[in-house]
């Protein structure tokens, strides 16, 4: 059955502050975009290079990396407030939806990506996040969840213009996420499911 993010967390995510595990990502985004400016250290090459073996370690690395602060700064907000509420779900659940969406989202854009490009950004698992919310409440059949994510809609929808194809955009990286985000609520929330471990 769905957990309820009202009740009491489980013992095990009762050690875990609520918003560490998002509060530690984007840490590690924002530290990395820094030292890669300080040292020019030229880690936008670990993104992902579709179709190439030496572009498949971007499908872990490429949520992490930035093409400059602007375009990690725009990340970051989204990142943090729908990261925030998956978070509500417990520590857990949020690493596991997370990790759903980031492999979707890379393997999608690793296979369908342009020829000599480089994708990478945190917007993969932004759109993931978006879809993730605004579906949960259909396959979990419950009408707070399906009230949140209309308000999240409302707040963020806008950005799914950038599902459209569009020059210099991974639009790929966005509709991939947004389909792994669509998946993870399918597989954490679906009422089909007796019992969930995660």
């Amino acid at each position: 059955m769905a957990e309820d993010p009202l009740r009491p967390r489980r013992p095990d995510d009762r050690s875990t502050p609520l918003l560490l595990p998002v509060l530690v990502l984007l840490a590690v985004m924002w530290l990395e975009e820094a030292f890669d400016a300080a040292f020019d250290a030229h880690l936008d090459r670990f993104g992902i290079r579709p179709r190439r073996l030496d572009g498949l370690d971007g499908i872990v690395f490429a949520p992490f990396l930035h093409e400059g602060f602007g375009h990690l700064l725009a990340n970051t907000i989204p990142f943090l407030v729908m990261g925030a509420i998956v978070c509500l779900e417990g520590a857990r659940r949020f690493l596991a939806v997370t990790g759903v969406i980031a492999v979707i989202a890379g393997v999608g854009t690793w296979l369908s990506g342009p020829a000599n490009s480089l994708h990478l950004g945190a917007s993969g698992l932004v759109f993931g996040y978006l879809t993730y919310l605004m579906t949960r409440g259909v396959f979990a059949r419950r009408l707070g969840y399906l009230l949140g994510g209309g308000a999240i809609f409302l707040v963020y929808g806008s950005i799914l213009w950038g599902l459209l194809p569009s020059p210099g955009v991974s639009w790929q990286g966005h509709f991939f996420g947004a389909v792994g985000g669509i998946t993870a609520a399918w597989i954490f929330h679906s009422t089909h499911e007796v019992d969930r471990v995660v």
